[in-house]
């Protein structure tokens, strides 16, 4: 791709959309700056006249302050960025209203309450004269691609986007399309101009596994979000930086999703993408920090884009507070503890954080990119803490929705054509949690059973990943701001562990227990290989009988010397390996692929020595080894069934797709299709599914 801007007169090329946005931004900067008269010391307006003049001023100066702040801000990184959303503009009103009267450093922080009512009370403004649109995001963009057309070398070749829904089941999409609550979704697919299929992660159904899969194609070695290596002892937890890098490293063959000059934004693993935006393992890439720094920068340096963010986080947390209150005072089950601090996730990930996203994508586009994959985890999130179908889960995925409607508009400009997909990585299933429904969590029934230590790890930590790669793509050690990011980005991505001890344990036997959803893992530490049914029944002989027996759980997967992997249930057992089932076929609940995704789970070489599934009940609820009330990672309920919503030009096989690593090889047949991959080097993967141009 070669790239260069047009001449003068298309970049500078005044539109009336430019215009009329400019008019109403300064009504209502003249509103604010006169509401601000009323009530601010010092800030003396002589009437409506002289509040017209200072709007316009303010606008000027701060549109030079920005030019020159910007530089700042992107070697700041985000926080700059935001730091530069709150102070630019105040700096511009300073130099206007308080300068003439003589430089005191007190009226900078009137200053700065001064410009935030004149940034909420214009934001409002243009905000009710566009019936609330959510163009605040993307109109600079677009008004920039206007101004510089981006000339490509392949202009006729069409891109791919890949929106990831994350967490969003198949019937949930349908039901809402349906319903007619997506509108961007239901307007593609009663058009005609999209399908609508469903597909079928594998074991286990988390992001790292099933991103794994999609962006590299192979789920292998994954088998949870976080897991133990045997080797080396360590811990690998997908959403550490560090952790994620040395996983894609293990994976990762060059020939990635994105690998012919694609984009990863705000995903775990980079699908071998040349330039990756806030994606947790490519945090050190410094030209892409840049880049996106940049690109954000510009964006929060505008008071209608900080503040319609920060306005939107502010409302997501007061929503929250509300929301949670009324889950108690209704006494809605399943439910879980909602606090501030997941109040606080939410308003980052549903305000500002899904703002830069759709900025960062979108600038992607204008670029020319081939390929763009995003990941926007707002409803998995959501529903984790509130359900699948509450009006706040439902709320957060018709966010996503009217982000497709933004990045159509931005198609619409780009410099070639784009194909929008949208996908999910797997469902979710819900439930009463496994603690509340019998007073103990998997580690103390561990402990219990074993009379012996068991630790676990307590904390989900999948909802603040997204937020962690902002934070974790602008940390460094060459500065101090850089050093205490990075001492940020270590806090939140902080596994928490709590230990289990009974008082008779033995000193030298522990556990080390995982909850992944209602998957259970259950590692006997110190060991170098799995231990199997013999030797764990020899240490601790109640254990495993135990587990089987417990009305929270579904099937226990064992290892045996004679059979291999076998999964236990109350009333019979089946041996995956072989096929046979003895008795009551424990997996007979949890669908027709659960035989095979056992085998495929079990005998990994990253396999516990115990994996723990939990019931499946009779409202096809499960019960999470975490404090979730919707979750995935295990068998039964939604969470295997996926979801793709694809163009129609873009064929999908007609079987059903099983396993994210088949799901890859689908959306590599559609870019092959496009024209896309013919360079990469030692690519030769046969095109699986068609394209079109």
């Amino acid at each position: 791709m070669a790239g260069s801007a047009a001449g003068a007169h298309s970049r500078w090329h005044l539109r009336w959309g430019d215009l009329g946005r400019a008019v109403l931004g300064i009504i209502g900067a003249t509103l604010g700056l006169v509401l601000a008269s009323w009530v601010l010391p010092g800030f003396n307006l002589t009437g409506w006249e002289d509040a017209l003049r200072t709007a316009v001023l303010v606008a000027v100066i701060g549109a030079v302050l920005r030019v020159l702040l910007v530089e700042g801000a992107i070697r700041l990184g985000w926080v700059g960025s935001i730091l530069l959303g709150l102070l630019g503009q105040a700096l511009a009103v300073w130099l206007v209203v308080y300068a003439p009267k003589g430089l005191t450093a007190a009226d900078l922080g009137w200053a700065l309450l001064a410009s935030w009512i004149v940034a909420f009370v214009s934001t409002l403004f243009v905000w009710v004269a566009t019936a609330g649109t959510d163009d605040a995001v993307t109109a600079s963009l677009l008004r920039r691609a206007r101004r510089q057309r981006v000339t490509l070398d392949d202009p006729d070749v069409p891109g791919i986007v890949y929106v990831q829904a994350d967490g969003v089941p198949y019937p949930v999409l349908d039901w809402c399309v349906r319903a007619g609550t997506l509108p961007t979704l239901s307007r593609w697919i009663r058009s005609g101009s999209h399908h609508a299929v469903e597909w079928r992660p594998k074991l286990p159904a988390t992001t790292p596994a099933s991103q794994m899969g999609i962006l590299h194609g192979t789920i292998d070695g994954i088998p949870a979000f976080r897991w133990l290596d045997r080797p080396s002892g360590k811990v690998y937890v997908a959403n550490r930086p560090a952790d994620a890098a040395l996983i894609e490293a293990m994976h990762s063959d060059g020939l990635g999703l994105l690998a012919d000059d694609g984009v990863s934004v705000s995903n775990l693993f980079t699908g071998d993408a040349p330039t990756a935006y806030a994606t947790m393992s490519a945090v050190g890439r410094g030209h892409a920090t840049r880049r996106s720094r940049r690109t954000i920068s510009n964006f929060l340096s505008r008071p209608a884009g900080f503040t319609r963010s920060m306005t939107r986080a502010l409302s997501e947390i007061a929503r929250e507070r509300f929301q949670a209150t009324r889950a108690r005072r209704r006494d809605i089950r399943p439910r879980v503890h909602r606090g501030w601090a997941f109040a606080m996730e939410r308003a980052a990930l549903n305000g500002v954080v899904r703002d830069l996203n759709t900025t960062l994508v979108a600038e992607a586009m204008l670029q020319g990119h081939r390929s763009v994959y995003v990941d926007y985890v707002d409803y998995d999130a959501v529903a984790h803490h509130a359900g699948i179908l509450q009006p706040e889960s439902l709320d957060a995925l018709a966010g996503i929705d009217a982000v497709l409607a933004q990045l159509e508009q931005v198609a619409a400009v780009a410099p070639r054509k784009y194909h929008i997909v949208v996908l999910s990585d797997h469902g979710q299933s819900q439930g009463t949690i496994f603690a509340d429904r019998y007073g103990e969590d998997l580690a103390a029934l561990v402990s219990r059973l074993s009379d012996t230590t068991a630790i676990a790890s307590v904390e989900n930590a999948e909802g603040s990943g997204a937020l962690n790669s902002m934070v974790a793509g602008n940390a460094d050690q060459d500065t101090v701001l850089g050093r205490a990011l990075d001492r940020a980005s270590v806090r939140i991505t902080a596994d928490t562990f709590e230990t289990r001890e009974p008082a008779s344990a033995k000193p030298e036997e522990q556990f080390l227990v995982f909850g992944s959803g209602n998957l259970g893992l259950i590692y006997v530490t110190g060991e170098g290989h799995r231990l199997d049914i013999d030797e764990l029944s020899a240490r601790f002989p109640a254990l495993v009988p135990g587990l089987v027996e417990h009305p929270g759980v579904g099937f226990v997967v064992i290892d045996t010397v004679e059979h291999g992997p076998v999964a236990l249930g109350r009333g019979g057992e089946h041996r995956v390996r072989e096929g046979v089932v003895v008795g009551v076929d424990p997996l007979a609940k949890f669908g027709p692929h659960a035989p095979e995704f056992v085998l495929r789970a079990a005998t990994m070489p990253e396999a516990p020595d115990i994996y723990v599934n939990s019931l499946l009940d009779d409202l096809d609820e499960v019960a999470a080894f975490e404090g979730l009330v919707a979750c995935h990672g295990g068998l039964g309920g939604w969470q295997d069934r996926g979801m793709v919503v694809h163009p129609v030009d873009l064929d999908m096989p007609e079987e059903m797709v099983v396993g994210a690593d088949a799901l890859h090889d689908v959306l590599v047949g559609w870019l092959e299709g496009c024209g896309h991959r013919t360079e990469l080097v030692g690519h030769d993967r046969g095109n699986v599914s068609g394209g079109a141009p």
